[in-house]
């Protein structure tokens, strides 16, 4: 039923539904959209349900197009919108940990019971507002509860990908794992080595880049095991100590899971950045009688960090921005040391303000001391006020070329030059 406070989405999904419905068929809005509308949110993607079978679709929209024909999936467009409108139905055969081997259309009491959880289960009608809810979806969503549709060893059987779903809805939502559902995750963690890492890559970023905590959501990672099949080096980290002197918090993972916590602008750059930054400790750990060291560790990191995302296939951009702030992130414990065309060099690098931040976080999270950090940014803004130089317009290779040779009276001739 329509409302003042619809999006253009929304009316555009409101009017598709309606000429489904005045061709005789049945039509609802379906999954993640309507526990966004119950939880009073705007939805990301509307997603349409319907008996219609993929050639009646075409019939009422001559411009759909089949995106999964066979598993009856059509992309229907309306005014300005494409929205993916699929066939009830259900599926059989499981073999690729992604794809059903056949499907057959049938009702939405089984469309239901083949997706994934019970929040995103859902149908909603948008001509009457009605819910319909076949395995209350509903009561979990008011309960903050993450539970598989039905047998959970089957749900996670059929897409493994669904592992990694569950921990980004569970952290995005702030909502809790049923226990079933944790117990299965954590029974078919190693499946998900059987996804292409693209997949894994996308939904990982997302739950950094979404996740109410997101070094939380790293935490449930590896407590349920998951982490350890896609990010081994990472999970590792929580058997690295450190000096209590520098770390109170305690081992590298914590130490990350802190700093992803405090993370405000959340970009993929910082959000790895942070992942990697002490990727480098454990290899280049060691004890000098004192206490533990770590020489080396950010240049060391930058090689690993570098490995870890083309194994992740992040974009080529990403790749070398958070290399180098892995590789560079020691440097702003000697700023205060640095000459000042040093510290142009450092404020004057693209990647400087992902640097000043992931310090900023890598110092919060730790023992606090800011006084690198305010020097930085009072540096940084005292370089912002100095008039900005012409360049030169004759240069000491100029003056070689016209004969004359290096030293003193060069230099006092570049400096007359500029000065007029």
């Amino acid at each position: 039923m329509p409302t003042t406070d619809d999006t253009q989405q929304e009316k555009a999904a409101r009017q598709l539904v309606e000429r489904l419905r005045q061709a005789g068929h049945t039509a609802f809005w379906a999954g993640g959209c309507v526990r966004d509308k119950l939880l009073g949110r705007p939805p990301r993607d509307i997603d349409i349900a319907t008996n219609a079978v993929p050639d009646s679709i075409l019939e009422i929209f001559p411009h759909a197009s089949a995106v999964g024909k066979s598993f009856g999936v059509m992309i229907v467009p309306c005014h300005g919108f494409h929205f993916e409108t699929a066939t009830f139905r259900q599926d059989h055969g499981y073999q690729d940990g992604r794809h059903p081997t056949s499907i057959t259309f049938s009702t939405p009491e089984d469309d239901a019971a083949r997706r994934d959880f019970t929040i995103n289960a859902m149908f909603f009608d948008p001509l009457t507002g009605t819910i319909h809810d076949f395995v209350n979806g509903r009561a979990d969503l008011a309960a903050h509860c993450i539970r598989c549709v039905g047998d959970p060893d089957l749900r996670f059987a059929e897409d493994h990908l669904r592992l990694l779903r569950a921990v980004r809805f569970a952290t995005t939502l702030d909502f809790a794992l049923d226990p079933a559902t944790e117990a299965a995750i954590i029974r078919h963690a190693p499946s998900i080595a059987q996804i292409s890492m693209e997949r894994i890559r996308d939904e990982f970023t997302r739950t950094l880049l979404e996740a109410h905590r997101p070094g939380q959501a790293l935490r449930m990672l590896d407590n349920l095991g998951l982490l350890s099949v896609f990010l081994p080096e990472v999970s590792a980290l929580k058997h690295q100590a450190q000096p209590p002197e520098f770390h109170p918090e305690g081992d590298v993972l914590t130490h990350t899971v802190m700093m992803l916590d405090a993370m405000d602008t959340r970009t993929p750059t910082l959000a790895y950045a942070i992942l990697l930054h002490d990727i480098g400790k454990p290899g280049t750990a060691f004890h000098d009688g004192q206490r533990l060291r770590f020489h080396g560790h950010a240049e060391h990191g930058a090689r690993l960090t570098e490995s870890i995302l083309r194994r992740l296939r992040l974009p080529n951009k990403v790749i070398a921005d958070v290399t180098a702030c892995v590789g560079r992130h020691m440097r702003f414990m000697d700023v205060q040391k640095m000459r000042r065309s040093t510290l142009r060099q450092l404020v004057g690098s693209p990647t400087f303000e992902t640097e000043l931040e992931l310090h900023r976080l890598d110092c919060l999270s730790s023992n606090g001391l800011m006084d690198n950090h305010r020097f930085v940014c009072e540096t940084r803004d005292s370089f912002a006020k100095e008039p900005v130089l012409p360049d030169p317009w004759i240069n000491g290779r100029d003056l070689i070329g016209l004969g004359v040779k290096a030293g003193p009276a060069m230099g006092n001739l570049l400096k007359t030059a500029y000065e007029r």
